[in-house]
């Protein structure tokens, strides 16, 4: 049997197989999630012209700068600059004029008065403080100087991204095509969610958790397929799958007598680059390619699935979109403390806390491959060496967060 490689050696042997996809185009309505393909540099300021931070009134800081509660300074009001809709003159000695916040801060104008320190007075103004120059006054390109970047290429969109896009008119947007993801689960025992179980069947959770792993990734999930342990069966189901650029495959690639899933890939012309890991949970896992496909072969507990999806498949679908996978690790410090054999690494599931110090790792009590109701307090999986032994709490550990600790859950 083959020796299980390290889960970084894994990792790398992932990543260094993986070519980024396409470039396209698409609108900011639909730009969300997916990744910038190249540096979003703006051509021109923003603001784009001095405004007013406040409503009130646009004056000249000398006229009032004796102006006081008992000592108001009188100023003609001229006219207006609200937002979109800028004044049509200047602002000259012993004048004001009327302003939104947002409006174009006008000609001769240096400071802006709030309206709760003035008074109406027929076509006047009383100015009862007295303000310096640039008091309430936003500077063009106060937020984006013209010429800066203001995202780099492989940035994820969120909504503030868009909205930053949206800012500079990158619309729209060039971004990483998303990767195809074809997902399918192996086993007789396996029933759909929605219906009754016969004896000895289990519902398909690899069905729902994947593809949903795959679409937090950025990916396009094109099809979720189910196979029989059963060789033809099995062949039939992976020739489909491997025509994504992703394949991921749940179950059946063991060693005993039902497990087809290897023998098969190998039929169908993938070429295996590694088999087994030094992993707990998720030990066979299988990964291999079959001319630009990635394809896994992950194991079929529900936990190992998550798992290994997490440690190997995220970062490849984060890569393929021109992503970096390292944001997805954080260095944090064990709350408690943790110890196994040294025979392989452990991934252990975590709950995050943030103190004054940083990110806090939590065990989580129950750790089996098959307890899938422990990912849902997880936050992240403490990544344990396979030559440590122990760790004490306040131990640093790497972790991979998973998408809703990244997201500030």
């Amino acid at each position: 049997m083959a020796t299980p490689i390290a889960i970084d050696a894994a990792r790398r042997e992932v990543l260094a197989r993986v070519r980024p996809t396409a470039v396209e185009e698409v609108g900011l309505d639909a730009a969300l999630g997916r990744r910038l393909a190249v540096d979003a540099v703006a051509n021109g300021p923003f603001q784009p012209f001095d405004n007013s931070a406040m409503d009130g009134f646009a004056v000249r800081a000398e006229d009032v700068g004796e102006a006081g509660p008992d000592a108001p300074a009188r100023l003609r009001v001229v006219d207006e600059s609200r937002a979109g809709h800028p004044a049509e003159r200047a602002v000259g000695a012993g004048e004001a004029i009327a302003i939104s916040t947002g409006a174009v801060l006008p000609g001769g104008a240096d400071a802006v008065v709030r309206v709760e320190d003035t008074e109406r007075e027929g076509d006047k103004t009383l100015v009862r403080t007295s303000v310096a120059a640039g008091t309430n006054v936003r500077r063009a390109g106060e937020d984006i100087a013209a010429g800066e970047t203001v995202l780099r290429a492989g940035a994820e969109l969120g909504p503030a991204e868009v909205g930053a896009l949206a800012t500079i008119g990158l619309d729209p947007a060039p971004v990483h095509r998303r990767p195809r993801v074809a997902v399918l689960t192996s086993g007789d025992e396996l029933t759909p969610p929605g219906e009754p179980l016969g004896p000895g069947a289990i519902r398909d959770s690899n069905s729902r958790t994947v593809p949903g792993l795959a679409r937090l990734a950025g990916a396009e999930v094109v099809s979720v397929d189910w196979t029989p342990d059963e060789p033809e069966a099995t062949r039939a189901a992976l020739g489909r799958v491997l025509e994504a650029d992703v394949a991921i495959v749940c179950g059946g690639v063991s060693v005993g007598e039902h497990d087809h899933v290897k023998a098969a890939l190998a039929e169908l012309g993938a070429e295996e680059v590694f088999w087994r890991v030094a992993l707990k949970p998720g030990g066979p896992t299988w990964f291999g390619t079959r001319g630009g496909t990635l394809v896994f072969g992950l194991p079929g507990n529900p936990v190992s699935v998550m798992v290994t999806f997490l440690t190997f498949v995220r970062p490849a679908l984060i890569a393929m979109a021109g992503g970096d996978p390292a944001t997805r690790r954080v260095t944090a410090r064990l709350g408690a403390a943790y110890e196994k054999p040294t025979d392989r690494a452990h991934a252990v599931r975590c709950r995050l806390e943030v103190d004054e110090r940083g990110w806090v790792a939590w065990p989580l009590p129950r750790q089996g491959s098959h307890v899938l109701t422990s990912m849902l307090a997880a936050d992240a999986l403490a990544l344990v060496p396979t030559e440590t032994a122990s760790l004490a709490a306040g131990d640093a550990v790497e972790v991979e967060l998973l998408d809703r600790a990244s997201m500030g859950r």
